[in-house]
C-alpha cells in the first residue's frame, strides 16, 4: 500500500448519536423515536448527501460501545481492543502504567443477601461515595476509583510487587434481580495463572469492602430517609490493560479533537491520541449542553483536521425504554447542536454507535443510518435522516471501519491500494 500526497486538505465533523438507532413502535404508527421527532437540519443534511446503512462491527454482531467507536474511528476492534476498563480510566484522567487493570464499574443497590435491586442506584453516583473507597490497599494492591457521569465509574488496581491479570470475569450480573458474582480467573492455555488468581481474589475482597463501607456511608442514609436507592456497593466488570497503539495522526495524517461528556468515549479518543476538548456543561446525560458542545466543536475546527462530537442520552433512554424521551432528545439535537454544525466544515457525518430499540432496553445488531454532506458525494434521494429512508442510499450498507478509510479520501489524505 502506497501513500500519496491529497488534492487539498478538508475538514470533518463526525457526530456520532449514541444508541440512536431503534426499531419500529406499533403502538406509534410503526415509528422509531427518529421518524417521530422534529429533525429539519438532519433531513437537509440527508437531502444533500449521501446516506446508507451501516453495520459497526458486521451484520448480526451487537457491539458495544466501546469497540463500536474504535470500529468508526478507524481501528478493527478485533486486533486493538484493550478491553472497557481501559477507556473508562482515560477518559477519567486517572494514569495507567504497565501490568495495571482497569475496569468499569457501576455504583449499585444491593440487599443484605447481595441481590441487586438496582444496578445503576438510581443513576446517582458521588464524589463523596467514591473518596470513601479510594486508595484502598489490598495485598499489596492499590486501587484508586473515580465517579465519572451518574452511577459510572472507572476503577484502577496498580502494583509493583503483584502480577496483575485482565483475564478475570465480571462481577456485574448485567441485570436486576441476580446476586453479586464471584470474580474468576478467566485464562485457561494453560491452567489458571497465578495472576489471574490473585486479580480475581482482589476483586471480589475489593468489592466486600465496598458494600460494607458504602452501607452505612451517611450519604446512603441520608438516601434512604428520601426514599432513593443506596449506592451501596460497586460492581466491576470489563478489565483491561493498558497498550500503547498508532495515532490516528500516525495512521490517517490527520490531526483530530473529541467533544464529549461521558469518560468512555474521551478515553477512546485519548487512546487513539485525538485531543480532548474541554466543554463546560456536558454531563453525558439529557441536560448536557448542546449549545456548548457545538461551540467547542467549531472552536475545535479551527486548530484540528476532524472533530469527532459526541451526544449520549439517546442511548440511555433507549435502555430506559423511553420512547417519548429519546425522541424529544433528538429533536433537541437537531436544534440545538446539528443547527449550528451543519455547515461549519466540508463534510460533515452524522451516524450512530449502534442500536438501542426502546422495545428491549439494550443495544441489539440493527444497522444505523449514516450521511455524509459534502463536495464531490454522490447526492442520492434520500430526503430524511432515519433508520428506514437510509436504506435506498448511495452509501449502500457498509461496515463500521468503512466510514474512516471513506472519509479520509473525501478529505485528502487517501491511501491508494497498488501503485
Amino acid at each position: 500500500m502506497s501513500t500519496k500526497p491529497g488534492y487539498g486538505k478538508n475538514k470533518v465533523i463526525l457526530v456520532i448519536c449514541d444508541g440512536l438507532g431503534d426499531r419500529p413502535s406499533l403502538p406509534l404508527d410503526g415509528k422509531t423515536p427518529l421518524q417521530a421527532a422534529e429533525t429539519p437540519y438532519l433531513d437537509e443534511i440527508s437531502k444533500a448527501g449521501i446516506n446508507g446503512l451501516m453495520d459497526v462491527i458486521s451484520p448480526g454482531i451487537v457491539p458495544g460501545s466501546d469497540t463500536a467507536h474504535l470500529a468508526i474511528l478507524g481501528y478493527d476492534p478485533y486486533k486493538y481492543y484493550p478491553g472497557r476498563g481501559v477507556f473508562e480510566a482515560l477518559g477519567a484522567d486517572m494514569v495507567l502504567h504497565k501490568g495495571d487493570v482497569a475496569f468499569r464499574a457501576n455504583f449499585a443497590t444491593v440487599d443484605e443477601k447481595m441481590r441487586v435491586i438496582d444496578r445503576r442506584a438510581g443513576r446517582k453516583g458521588s464524589k463523596e461515595l467514591a473518596e470513601a473507597l479510594n486508595g484502598l490497599e489490598i495485598d499489596g494492591v492499590k486501587i484508586y476509583l473515580e465517579n465519572t457521569t451518574e452511577h459510572r465509574c472507572a476503577v484502577v488496581m496498580e502494583s509493583k510487587t503483584v502480577n496483575l491479570s485482565k483475564y478475570v470475569s465480571d462481577v456485574d450480573t448485567h441485570e436486576e434481580g441476580g446476586i453479586v458474582k464471584k470474580c474468576v480467573p478467566l485464562k485457561d492455555k494453560e491452567g489458571e495463572g497465578e495472576g489471574e488468581k490473585k486479580t480475581a481474589k482482589i476483586v471480589n475482597e475489593f468489592v466486600r469492602l465496598s458494600y460494607e463501607i458504602l452501607n452505612r456511608h451517611s450519604e446512603n442514609e441520608e438516601r434512604r430517609r428520601k426514599g432513593e436507592p443506596p449506592a451501596n456497593i460497586i460492581l466491576l466488570r470489563g478489565a483491561g490493560s493498558y497498550v500503547e497503539v498508532p495515532s490516528i495522526k500516525a495512521r490517517f495524517g490527520f490531526s483530530a479533537a473529541c467533544v464529549a461528556g461521558a469518560s468512555l468515549y474521551k478515553g477512546v479518543a485519548k487512546y487513539l491520541g485525538m485531543d480532548i476538548i474541554p466543554v463546560e456543561g456536558t454531563t453525558g446525560r439529557a441536560d448536557t449542553n448542546l449549545n456548548n458542545k457545538a461551540e467547542a466543536a467549531l472552536h475545535a475546527l479551527k486548530t484540528h483536521d476532524f472533530v469527532f462530537l459526541h451526544v449520549k442520552a439517546t442511548d440511555s433512554m433507549g435502555h430506559d425504554g423511553d420512547f417519548e424521551g429519546k425522541k424529544n432528545m433528538i429533536s433537541r439535537i437537531d436544534k440545538e447542536l446539528i443547527a449550528r454544525i451543519k455547515d461549519a466544515a466540508a463534510y460533515i457525518v452524522i451516524t450512530a454507535d449502534h442500536s438501542t430499540p426502546v422495545s428491549i432496553k439494550r443495544h441489539s445488531s440493527d444497522p444505523v443510518p449514516v450521511v455524509i454532506k459534502g463536495a464531490g458525494v454522490r447526492k442520492d434521494r434520500v430526503n430524511k435522516f432515519d433508520e428506514f429512508s437510509a436504506v435506498s442510499g448511495g452509501l449502500g450498507r457498509i461496515r463500521g471501519i468503512d466510514l474512516m478509510p471513506i472519509l479520509s479520501d473525501f478529505m485528502g489524505y487517501y491511501k491508494m491500494y497498488g501503485t
